[in-house]
Order: C-alpha cells, then sequence, then structure tokens
C-alpha cells in the first residue's frame, strides 16, 4: 500500500454501473482500475498493484468466487469486497469463506463501500 491514492481495482461486467462508480470513486481521489470481466480482473492483477479489489459475484465469463480465488492465490495480502445484485447469503457466506475482506448488495451506497474499503486497507 502507498500513501498516495488508493489504488483500487473495480471488477463487473455491468458497463454502466461499473463507469459511474469508478466516476464517483475517482472524484473521491482513488486510482480506480475498471476490469469488465473476470479475465480482464485476472489480466489487471498480474499487470499492477493494487491496495484493494471490489468484484462482482456475477458476471458472464467467470464468477466472482473464482476471480477471488485467483487473487487469493496471487496476491494474499489484497482486501477484496465482493458486490452482490442477488443478495444470496449463501453466496456471501461462499465469499467470505474464500477470503473476502466484505460485502455489499448492489446497488450499495457510496459511503458505506468507502467505510468498507477504508476498514480492509487499515486506513
Amino acid at each position: 500500500m502507498t500513501d498516495g491514492p488508493l489504488r483500487l481495482l473495480l471488477v463487473d461486467d455491468e458497463a454502466g454501473f461499473t463507469e459511474v462508480l469508478a466516476k464517483r470513486l475517482r472524484r473521491r481521489g482513488f486510482a480506480v482500475t475498471v476490469a469488465l470481466s473476470g479475465h480482464e480482473a485476472v489480466a489487471a492483477l498480474d499487470q499492477g498493484r493494487f491496495d484493494a479489489a471490489v468484484i462482482d459475484f456475477r458476471m458472464a465469463d467467470m464468477d466472482g468466487i473464482a476471480v477471488l480465488r485467483h487473487f487469493k492465490q496471487r496476491a494474499p495480502e489484497l482486501p477484496v469486497l465482493m458486490l452482490t445484485g442477488h443478495g444470496s447469503e449463501e453466496a456471501v457466506r461462499e465469499g467470505l469463506r474464500a477470503g473476502a475482506a466484505d460485502y455489499l448488495i448492489k446497488p450499495c451506497d457510496l459511503d458505506e463501500l468507502l467505510a468498507k474499503i477504508a476498514a480492509a486497507v487499515g486506513r
């Protein structure tokens, strides 16, 4: 982790949602990298360093749990928050068991997301 802007990897295949959320986070001083698929997220993690990641549970190419597991193998110290639009308690439990720091239900409140990111990275 650096002292500069927090480097966040935002992973969600809903381009409109991701674009709006990334813009709002950038206005708050985050350095946001967007991945619109699980495969893009894996490539981004391999190419860059991040302080935290926010990953959607359900994506067309690769589910969020698979992405989370890959992240935990490559960067076990990386705090990962999971987003779910489905509110499935089982998905939440599975994500937490796989190493997610926390989760949010979409649409999420920006202040709640910011608080959870700050808690996960210790800022």
